[in-house]
């Protein structure tokens, strides 16, 4: 079925591993230490963006006086203690491990690299990927197409010969605008 492509790049959060429950339950604990409560519909939306780009939501939509990125950093410390303990992969782990060898294979997330390196590390599924192309190694994040474009350069792939699983709205967006096929993984 993907035979027709160089390259397979793979959101991360919601495609490949059930992060988000716990991602939503780090969210809930870190803002209730400063009694702020979050729509998730609204975070929902927000999916493969970086943490403080959501954090900037939240405290816009709670009017507080917070630094987005020390709120994003305090997330981040509490999800990376529950996702070690908490995340298993999802049902396209099983396309990864089918093309392992016969086509590089990238992650782009909008995850920071310290979270996705440690999860994949963790579950035992770094190894499948030529490149991890996490929020910290791109300037523009998802919606544009950055993430994707560098992870097709570290791949070596030509962008147009690629195609992208993701889970979000903006990821679609990003492999769209990067000249990419693109599969809704909500769809399967």
């Amino acid at each position: 079925m993907y035979e027709r492509y160089a390259g397979l790049i793979f959101d991360m959060d919601g495609t490949i591993l059930d992060t988000e429950p716990t991602h939503r339950k780090a969210w809930h604990e870190v803002l209730g230490r400063y009694g702020i409560r979050f729509d998730e519909q609204s975070i929902i939306a927000l999916n493969g963006s970086p943490t403080w780009r959501i954090a900037e939501a939240i405290i816009a939509l709670n009017q507080a006086d917070l630094d987005p990125h020390a709120l994003a950093r305090e997330k981040t410390d509490a999800v990376k203690i529950m996702l070690l303990d908490s995340v298993q992969p999802l049902p396209l782990i099983d396309v990864v491990k089918a093309w392992h060898g016969r086509r590089p294979m990238s992650v782009g997330t909008g995850s920071e690299s310290a979270v996705a390196e440690a999860l994949l590390a963790h579950l035992g599924l770094r190894h499948y990927f030529s490149a991890v192309v996490a929020a910290d190694h791109v300037q523009h994040h998802k919606p544009a197409p950055d993430t994707f474009l560098l992870c097709a350069e570290r791949m070596g792939v030509d962008p147009a010969k690629c195609i992208v699983f993701e889970d979000a709205d903006f990821g679609l967006q990003a492999a769209a605008s990067a000249g990419m096929d693109v599969v809704d993984v909500r769809l399967l």
